[in-house]
C-alpha cells in the first residue's frame, strides 16, 4: 500500500536535472611554419642567403690589400678562387651603392663556382672613419654616402689598380671582364669605355655613360634590367639604338615584373625577381665564358 504512494510522491516532486557534460574543447592543431625553400646552388645567393652560402663554400676566399694609386690606405679587396687545374679568367665584381657586403662576396663565390677568379674591391676603402671602408660605418645609409662621394675618376683609378693586380695573379690567364650591380652596374658600363683591354662588361640594372663614352667602348656589353624599374630601364632603348649606330655590341634583356636589384632581392615581387635571376644568371656565365676563354 505504501509503494504506490511513494511512487506518486516521487512523480509529483521537483526533479533535479542531471548535470550536463561540457563539450570538449576543439582539438588544436600545431601551427605549421613552412620551411624556407632550399637554395638553388646554380644561382647566386640572395641577400638573406649570402652569409650561409659563404660559410658553406668549399672555395678559397681571402682579403688582400691592393696599393691605392692615389696613396693613402690600400684598397681592401675580396678574392675568391675557383677549384680548377688550369688558369682562369678574372671577373671584377663592382659592388652596389651599399659597398662591399656579404652579398657581393657571395656573388664572387658563385662566379668562382663557375670557374672564374672573382675580385671585389671595396671602392670606398680609406674613405670611412679612421681610414676604414664599407665596414667602418654603422649603417647602410652611411655606406651610401661614402659611395656617392666617390668621383668617377677615383672609381676608375681604383678599378684599374685592382684589375692590374688580379690579371697578374699566378692563377689568372690575363683576361678580365666586369660585372656590376645598381651603382656598380653603371660603373661596369662606364669602365668599358675607359679600358681597351677589357674582354666584356655585364651590367645589372645600371645606367649607361654619355654617348661620347659609348663611342670608346670596344668590349661587348651585356645588360639585365627589371621591367618595373623605369628609372633605369627607360635608358635601354636609346642606348641600344646608339650602340647599334656606333657598331658596338650591346645585348640588353628586360624582365617583365622584376624590380631594381632583382638578383639580390630574389624573394620580392611575387616571384618575378626570382624568374629574372633564373634567366639572367645562366646568360651571364655563358657570356663570361665566351669572353674569358
Amino acid at each position: 500500500m505504501w509503494l504506490p504512494l511513494i511512487a506518486t510522491a516521487l512523480l509529483l516532486s521537483p526533479q533535479t536535472p542531471a548535470p550536463q557534460e561540457k563539450a570538449a574543447p576543439p582539438a588544436t592543431t600545431p601551427q605549421t611554419i613552412a620551411a624556407p625553400k632550399p637554395r638553388d646552388e646554380k644561382l647566386p645567393a640572395s641577400e638573406a642567403q649570402a652569409k650561409a652560402a659563404l660559410d658553406k663554400s668549399p672555395r678559397h676566399g681571402e682579403y688582400v690589400d691592393v696599393k691605392n694609386p692615389a696613396g693613402g690606405p690600400a684598397i681592401r679587396t675580396w678574392v675568391q678562387y675557383p677549384e680548377r687545374k688550369d688558369k682562369a679568367g678574372v671577373v671584377l665584381v663592382i659592388h652596389e651603392i651599399f659597398g662591399l657586403s656579404d652579398w657581393a662576396r657571395a656573388v664572387a663565390d658563385q662566379l668562382a663556382r663557375e670557374g672564374f677568379i672573382a675580385v671585389v674591391p671595396d671602392l670606398v676603402s680609406g674613405m670611412g672613419p679612421n681610414g676604414g671602408g664599407s665596414d667602418s660605418v654603422s649603417s647602410r645609409d652611411d655606406v651610401v654616402k661614402l659611395v656617392r662621394a666617390l668621383t668617377p675618376g677615383e672609381a676608375t683609378a681604383r678599378l684599374n689598380a685592382v684589375r692590374d693586380y688580379a690579371v697578374h695573379l699566378p692563377a689568372a690567364n690575363g683576361k678580365s671582364a666586369t660585372v656590376g650591380f645598381c651603382w656598380g652596374g653603371g660603373r661596369s658600363f662606364a669602365y668599358a669605355a675607359t679600358h681597351p683591354d677589357l674582354a666584356g662588361a655585364v651590367v645589372y640594372y645600371g645606367t649607361p655613360p654619355e654617348a661620347a663614352d659609348l663611342a670608346r667602348i670596344k668590349a661587348p656589353v651585356l645588360g639585365f634590367y627589371g621591367g618595373d624599374d623605369a628609372r633605369v630601364t627607360a635608358t635601354v632603348a636609346p642606348t641600344e639604338a646608339e650602340m647599334k649606330k656606333l657598331g658596338k655590341t650591346y645585348e640588353p634583356h628586360v624582365f617583365e615584373g622584376a624590380g631594381h636589384g632583382f638578383l639580390r632581392a630574389q624573394d620580392d615581387r611575387n616571384g618575378a625577381n626570382l624568374k629574372a635571376t633564373q634567366q639572367a644568371w645562366p646568360r651571364t656565365v655563358e657570356f663570361l665564358r665566351e669572353q674569358l676563354k
